[in-house]
């Protein structure tokens, strides 16, 4: 535990101006961003009597070992900065909305030729337009088979949209009328995109304008005594209101306006959002959050605001915002949120009348998720906190291990090895310092020697880091190997950057090897465990657990002992060790998989310098294979548009060092194939090899 007054600023540093501030621990991580009208008032406030600041203030300020601002212009720059820094750092006593990006949205694709409708969850894309969010994905698609009556826009994945353009037949949907079917161009993609636009127009509450027309068409039908047209006009009016009544209206003249409402304790509080559109709620979403730090009903209410609009601009920030409870102060937050939008917004608490009505029923969502969250997650914590003091007694540790890294050796008969570090906090995943690592120190297969070097490159960057931030007493490391550089091959997170660049950075991201876990766990048995240990006691490392899980009888080995350490099968610490086990495997056979599939779909053109893809496709396009193209003369490549003299001796230079591939076998047939195929990516049965397919005929993956 830090003593605040060891790293508090001194008297005048701090400017009595508007900024943010980022309090750091020991390991330079950024545990915690604010803003501040006066930064010298606000950090004044944390460095006061320990007994006098809120419990969970006092364990931030004890577990910082630093603190550090940027002076900003105005509380509107401060308030931008602040967002963008929550974002990028995920500081741990910061307050932090869950679930953000579950909700899915009806999404049309207006940013494609032919427009899709489609169910899309996650980060917004350029040119896509939204509505929702709606929480499930069965309440769009009934919405959607409504409104394809009326406006027959695709919905068809890029795939089955070429199949039907290359075939000339459409899909089901276009038979039945709810496919006006642009892949066979029965429409125009002008016409097309229309239908597409007033579909938008349509969802964004410009519902009348369509009814009366349909009602003026089925009119004339009737006269002119069409009377199936008429029927079929009918129908399509009674699916308009059919939609239209899933959205009842809730607020009078076409009001648009998202309602917020909070419901807390001392511990969490639950965040409910309406987005009421044309007077119809168009989209409903939920937020829970651990207050993990003393905050105010109105502070609340400024996260929720930076979390549903800090990414989003023009009209999708509506007109108004009502809440329970207005920020302070007030004026930055309006005027961020007018700069989103581009025009005025009004950020208010509703006193009475129909707004007052709907924020109270939105109030009762919050309330009610908040209990529905505390009663799921009640057997969760206690599960988790049992499963983590379940293995620190079992292992015999002194504290149970918050974090947990566990690492898994993946190859195939020795070829394309790979290891993976999976990192649990808390019992949960932490997915964002996952990494993946190449073995590169020796060739062949030997899992014992790959775990060694894994864990020895790991450490050293441990070790590394802690000696660059001045954490070492002394100027030298312990046993000089903390600086020493990582012979065995680099450590790679899709890259292979050398040592110094992946430790240059000083900005505190998550994103490091400087955080050292608790406890480490191998999969496999005695032998993985001793390389393990080995490795960490060659670092002068002494102060990190080690065990291993054997898959075989799931049996808990530590360094240095004979015989296992059994849990019962019922155990929650076991239960915990088998799915972090399993999921380092998943991940390490994931990437491995992606090296061998990247490795079969190698070509010999991929060793000409300077020749990208479309030069590639060229090619191929213009001989019909590698094993035409190898024959052609100099002057025949140069025939291809786009490649010159020179590169055409390239290529013909290259092409005569490979050794041309081993004849591809049809293994339906049993055949040997000449090597015709178009596609050089292709298999052996011509068909291209998947990523994720394994290769059963040279062996299992471990």
């Amino acid at each position: 535990m830090a003593d605040p007054s060891s790293y508090r600023p001194k008297p005048g540093q701090i400017p009595d101006s508007p900024g943010v501030y980022r309090f750091r621990d020991e390991h330079r991580r950024v545990i915690y961003v604010g803003k501040a009208k006066s930064l010298r008032q606000r950090l004044a406030n944390y460095f006061q009597d320990l007994a006098g600041l809120h419990p969970r203030t006092r364990s931030m300020v004890t577990t910082a070992a630093s603190v550090e601002w940027t002076v900003v212009s105005t509380e509107v720059e401060a308030l931008q900065l602040e967002y963008s820094w929550i974002k990028e750092y995920d500081p741990r006593f910061n307050v932090k909305y869950r679930d953000d990006k579950s909700y899915p949205y009806l999404a049309v694709t207006m940013n494609e030729e032919y427009p899709r409708v489609q169910v899309m969850r996650g980060h917004k894309k350029k040119g896509v337009r939204y509505f929702g969010p709606y929480a499930h994905a069965w309440a769009i698609r009934d919405t959607v088979d409504l409104l394809l009556r009326v406006f027959p826009v695709r919905t068809c994945s890029a795939g089955v949209f070429k199949n039907a353009r290359r075939t000339g037949r459409p899909c089901l949907l276009g038979y039945i009328g709810k496919c006006s079917a642009p892949c066979v161009d029965r429409v125009s993609a002008e016409e097309h995109r229309e239908l597409a636009e007033e579909f938008c127009d349509f969802m964004t509450g410009r519902t009348g304008t369509y009814l009366r027309r349909l009602e003026r068409q089925m009119g004339e039908a009737a006269e002119a005594m069409e009377y199936e047209r008429a029927a079929r006009l009918r129908d399509d009016i009674g699916a308009l209101k059919k939609a239209m009544e899933k959205n009842a209206v809730v607020l009078a003249d076409a009001t648009d306006a998202d309602l917020i409402a909070v419901a807390e304790d001392e511990l969490e509080a639950a965040v409910q959002i309406f987005h009421v559109r044309g007077g119809r709620v168009r989209g409903q979403r939920g937020w829970v959050t651990d207050k993990v730090e003393e905050i105010t009903t109105g502070a609340l209410v400024e996260h929720a605001l930076q979390q549903l609009y800090g990414e989003e601009t023009g009209d999708a920030v509506p007109k108004e915002v009502l809440v329970p409870a207005l920020p302070d102060p007030l004026e930055p937050v309006q005027e961020w949120l007018s700069g989103r939008r581009g025009a005025q917004v009004s950020l208010r608490v509703p006193q009475r009348g129909d707004k007052r009505a709907l924020m109270e029923t939105v109030e009762r969502n919050a309330q009610q998720a908040l209990i529905l969250h505390k009663t799921k997650r009640a057997s969760d914590l206690t599960t988790r906190s049992r499963a983590l003091e379940e293995i620190a007694d079992a292992l015999e540790l002194d504290s149970a291990p918050l974090r947990i890294e566990c690492y898994d050796i993946s190859h195939l008969q020795g070829d394309d090895v790979v290891a993976s570090m999976v990192v649990f906090e808390d019992g949960l995943a932490r997915k964002s310092e996952y990494r993946r690592f190449q073995i590169k120190g020796f060739e062949g297969q030997d899992d014992v020697r790959s775990m060694h070097e894994v864990i020895t490159r790991r450490f050293k960057r441990y070790l590394a880091e802690k000696e660059r931030t001045g954490e070492w007493a002394d100027d030298g490391s312990p046993d000089g190997t903390a600086g020493a550089s990582d012979d065995s091959g680099p450590l790679t997170d899709v890259s292979s950057a050398p040592l110094s660049d992946g430790l240059k950075d000083e900005d505190g991201r998550p994103k490091r090897f400087a955080y050292p876990p608790q406890l480490v766990v191998v999969d496999g048995g005695q032998p993985q465990v001793a390389a393990a240990q080995r490795a960490l006691d060659e670092l002068g490392i002494d102060d990190i657990a080690v065990c291993g899980l054997a898959k075989r009888l799931e049996e808990v080995w530590v360094p240095g002992e004979d015989d296992p350490v059994v849990l019962p099968r019922t155990s929650e610490g076991l239960y915990l060790l088998q799915r972090i086990r399993d999921e380092a495997h998943r991940f390490a056979i994931t990437y491995q998989r992606t090296k061998r599939s990247k490795r079969f779909r190698s070509s010999p053109l991929d060793d000409v310098p300077g020749l990208g893809d479309t030069r590639k496709q060229a090619l191929i396009k213009h001989f019909g294979s590698v094993k035409r193209l190898r024959a052609a003369t100099i002057d025949q490549i140069c025939e291809v548009p786009g490649i010159g003299r020179k590169t055409a001796e390239t290529i013909a230079v290259a092409l005569a060092q490979a050794a041309p591939a081993a004849p591809a076998v049809n293994t339906a047939t049993g055949e040997i194939m000449e090597d015709e195929a178009p596609d050089p990516t292709a298999g052996a049965s011509g068909e291209p090899v998947s990523a994720g397919a394994p290769d059963e005929r040279r062996g299992q993956e471990t």
